[in-house]
């Protein structure tokens, strides 16, 4: 069986050098090719003999340096390889052990590289008194200065106080345009930007919002602070053409839903009339109060007087 590479070795924590992963090559060295049976029963003096497999190979690893390697049949080990190193002396004919370990071949399943604390941090891994000290050379901010480096009036005009230059009184550094660019370009293209959902199904943006705030400097041109306390983004950065629901001018338009005209049905509506013997009057048996006068056409009874109507008019 051949391979193609032999150990591979990289700076590891603390610039120690680990093997990675380990693919045997070809031993040009017979005396060292030869020694398989040495190498196996030095493996078996320190590992179990159910846990090493077939011998896969020898390859070369530096003058008169070789490596034997087997295959690795400890549970959870699929891929790796027992390494056994093999050297010999100038002109000598038999090899000696060196050394037995266990490498990482080209299957082996790996953990992830090294990668050291201060970049694996990421946005809320901070808890309440944790610190996360920012390094000397951070880009992201510069020194701080009060004056030009003369001492005396700050000039636009003057290379040393550029354009966007902040005064930073009372804080040792101030945001570098290193900083101020991620900063934009983080905002910009997160959740407060204008390609969100929220912004997206938005008809208006926060540059046209009463809630919208804008930030001092630089970054004030185009990002501000939301100051709705119903929206989505209350409290936090927005670009200004970002937009919500939430927005100061958004209003409900009133439809006018048009009602049906009214229809009765009076079809089956039955007209109840009366029946009034003949020659009576229909006001037959009306009580007619004391003093009044009956209707025209009523009988008056027996001394009764019928209504003056100048009477009525004058009040008695």
């Amino acid at each position: 069986m051949s391979f193609s590479s032999s150990v591979v070795e990289q700076p590891g924590p603390l610039g120690v050098l680990v093997a990675t992963r380990v693919a045997p090559g070809t031993c040009r060295d017979t005396t060292l090719a030869g020694a398989s049976d040495l190498a196996r029963s030095a493996l078996l003096s320190e590992v179990p003999a159910a846990q090493v497999g077939e011998h896969l190979g020898c390859a070369d690893e530096g003058e008169r340096l070789a490596c034997h390697l087997f295959a690795c049949a400890r549970p959870g080990y699929r891929g790796w390889l027992w390494s056994v190193t093999v050297s010999r002396l100038p002109r000598a004919r038999t090899a000696t052990v060196l050394e037995v370990t266990l490498l990482p071949g080209p299957d082996a399943l790996l953990a992830p590289g090294w990668v050291p604390w201060s970049e694996r941090v990421v946005a809320g891994d901070l808890r309440p008194g944790d610190v996360l000290p920012t390094a000397t050379d951070d880009p992201r901010v510069v020194p701080a200065f009060t004056a030009a480096a003369d001492g005396g009036p700050l000039d636009d005009a003057d290379p040393l106080t550029p354009a966007g230059w902040e005064m930073g009184l009372g804080r040792m550094r101030v945001l570098s345009a290193i900083g101020r660019d991620a900063a934009a370009t983080r905002w910009q293209e997160g959740e407060a930007g204008p390609r969100s959902p929220l912004a997206r199904a938005a008809t208006l943006s926060c540059s046209t919002c009463a809630y919208f705030v804008h930030l001092s400097g630089p970054l004030g041109q185009q990002f501000g602070a939301c100051a709705n306390e119903v929206a989505n983004d209350d409290g936090r950065v927005v670009s200004a053409d970002h937009g919500c629901g939430a927005h100061s001018e958004g209003v409900i338009v009133q439809v006018a839903i048009p009602l049906a005209p009214v229809v009765i049905d009076d079809d089956d509506y039955d007209v109840n009339v009366p029946d009034v013997p003949e020659g009576a009057s229909e006001l037959e048996g009306t009580d007619v109060p004391e003093g009044a006068a009956p209707l025209e056409g009523a009988d008056v009874p027996e001394g009764g007087a019928p209504l003056d109507p100048a009477a009525d008019r004058r009040g008695g």
